[in-house]
């Protein structure tokens, strides 16, 4: 299903890998940087991400592997990517330091706890991102911003988001194109928030009906319309995520 604005042009997933990698190659110069540092989940977007920017850079691109009481086949799955495409990893088990901190916090309910997670890895990557002179990639999709699936200042916090234009049922296109493992294109997308968690049962809508919902409120008015009821609670996801999208509101006297 070609997601696109009314009127815009469609571009194949191999067009879109060569767009989004000069798109990388351009913003790390024009920033003066050395080179990308990124989290690879052992997701598909991730996955993504490290291969584009592999392609754009070079060798000057590090993905770290950052499991916090994760699942032991995501970090397996990150690993083999950057296996498969020769890039460089750092592995950095954020277990201990996740269960200091909570143990020091007053309690919070399962999401305030959840998020700690992100916010620790990105603390992580800018650290590196810092020490190596280079910029932050974020993940997150253009299907997740525009509904706020994101944690403020955690996987949300990025120097460049190179996929955050592309809409998920793009991407995979793109991860097949690029021959990223099938079992990885395959797998429920997850955040790795608590066990068991994916991000279709935690949002309650498929990424297909998301895309399909989002392109049409964006005017694609080619596209079959989904019923009433989803497109009600997308346009709602849309607009009470409005702040995640939003420069910090600044009081000017």
């Amino acid at each position: 299903m070609p997601m696109k604005r009314e009127g815009e042009s469609s571009q194949s997933p191999t067009a879109m890998i060569e767009a989004v990698t000069g798109w990388i190659r351009h913003h790390v110069k024009l920033a003066g940087a050395s080179g990308a540092v990124l989290g690879m989940s052992g997701g598909l977007d991730s996955s993504v991400l490290g291969v584009l920017c592999k392609r754009a850079l070079g060798p000057p691109v590090l993905a770290l592997i950052l499991p916090c009481h994760s699942d032991a086949l995501d970090a397996a799955h990150a690993r083999l990517v950057a296996d498969l495409f020769d890039i460089s990893t750092e592995t950095i088990d954020l277990s201990p330091v996740f269960d200091q901190l909570v143990s020091i916090l007053p309690s919070g309910d399962r999401l305030a706890v959840a998020n700690l997670k992100p916010r620790l890895r990105m603390t992580v990557l800018y650290y590196f991102a810092n020490r190596l002179g280079y910029l932050v990639m974020g993940s997150g999709n253009k299907s997740e911003l525009m509904v706020g699936y994101c944690t403020k200042y955690g996987d949300g916090a990025a120097d460049l988001l190179p996929l955050g234009g592309l809409f998920k049922t793009q991407i995979r296109e793109m991860a097949t194109e690029l021959d990223i493992p099938q079992e990885i294109v395959d797998k429920p997308p997850s955040a790795g928030l608590w066990q068991g968690q994916t991000d279709e049962g935690e949002m309650g809508i498929s990424y297909q009906d998301l895309d399909q919902a989002l392109a049409i409120l964006q005017g694609a008015s080619h596209l079959s319309t989904p019923n009433d009821e989803v497109l009600e609670k997308v346009r709602r996801m849309v607009a009470n995520s409005q702040h995640k999208r939003l420069p910090v509101p600044i009081f000017t006297p």
